[in-house]
């Protein structure tokens, strides 16, 4: 079985507090610490006994891992296995690079996101041209708030052209064509972050190749759907895994749209799909993120098609959508 893990334990714990992210924040005790340690550990041992599957792995912390021992260790060890393909995680590159040189380059991968304001420019630029001599694969991201235009735009120009640097839209905010077109400059790929996808009840890789895990071996089709498909560790998820229909009505978390079957993410990312890397140099993305022509704006999100980001485009985009079909609503 070829299956995609996004893993994510109980740590909250950040270095940085930006006032924009939506994640958790708490101090964690030393007790949830050793808590998030064994459960880690728990998740790398069982994927070293998975010999018969190949596997990626994505952390996706809600603290910043890489500043731990442990998420340092379980990167090289899973790196060095023969049935992982690859094992990557989402970073703010607040802590040191050299523990990489231990760790298998043509597998491990980081995805990295620049908090201005939160670390000096050139402690991050630093940071990032230590991956590119360490040969790591990594890509490097900004939130696309409007005090961050400048700094990202200095970044671009200071990073290899073969560096990705990506844009997320900011939660809850609203973006007219022209803030867009700005963003879209240094990522070609921004409108997809600009807009929500449609998904209810289209196909979706996630709970068939892709699944979501938490510290205690929960398994979800992912991290957005709460419904469970069984455990890790005692092997109940297997017989749960199959093509389902997203419940949702929207998707707007890239870690969530890029696995929709009716978005061409996958050739876009081909061989760097969990660390976020295109293919090829990020080629420009179609008019609104589905392919379309927008759509007005309605005055009720009754129908959850209107979203804080803007009016949702119609359309599909993907190999031949004319021959997808909606697929049935499946909890389990």
């Amino acid at each position: 079985m070829d299956l995609t893990i996004l893993y994510r334990g109980p740590l909250a714990s950040c270095d940085y507090d930006c006032p924009y992210c939506p994640f958790a924040k708490r101090r964690d005790s030393g007790e949830q610490l050793r808590a998030d340690r064994a459960a880690l550990e728990r998740f790398t041992a069982w994927a070293a006994e998975q010999t018969g599957d190949r596997l990626s792995v994505l952390f996706t912390p809600w603290g910043e891992g890489l500043v731990r021992s442990w998420y340092r260790r379980a990167l090289v060890g899973l790196s060095h296995l023969p049935h992982v393909e690859r094992v990557a995680v989402q970073t703010n590159l607040s802590g040191r690079t050299g523990w990489l040189a231990e760790a298998e380059r043509d597998k491990v991968a980081l995805w990295c996101t620049y908090h201005p304001g939160q670390t000096p420019y050139e402690r991050f630029l630093g940071r990032c041209r230590e991956l590119t001599a360490l040969g790591v694969r990594h890509s490097v991201g900004v939130v696309g708030l409007a005090e961050h235009l400048e700094e990202a735009r200095r970044l671009r120009s200071a990073l290899p052209s073969e560096v990705y640097l990506w844009v997320n839209a900011a939660e809850g905010h609203t973006y007219t064509d022209e803030e867009a077109d700005l963003w879209t400059a240094l990522d070609p790929l921004f409108p997809y972050s600009r807009f929500p996808h449609r998904s209810a009840g289209l196909p979706c890789r996630t709970g068939e190749s892709v699944v979501s895990v938490d510290g205690d071996g929960t398994v979800r089709r992912c991290h957005f759907v709460r419904a469970e498909l069984g455990n890790l560790y005692d092997g109940s998820y297997r017989k749960a895994l199959g093509p389902r229909g997203c419940p949702l009505e929207v998707c707007d978390c890239h870690i969530g749209y890029v696995h929709l079957e009716t978005l061409p993410l996958y050739d876009v990312f081909a061989g760097g799909v969990l660390e976020r890397i295109p293919a090829r140099p990020a080629p420009a993305a179609p008019d609104g993120p589905l392919g379309g022509r927008a759509r007005p704006r309605r005055e009720s999100a009754a129908d959850g098609l209107v979203t804080s980001r803007g009016p949702v485009p119609d359309g599909l985009v993907g190999p031949d959508p004319a021959g997808r079909r909606p697929l049935p609503f499946v909890t389990r």
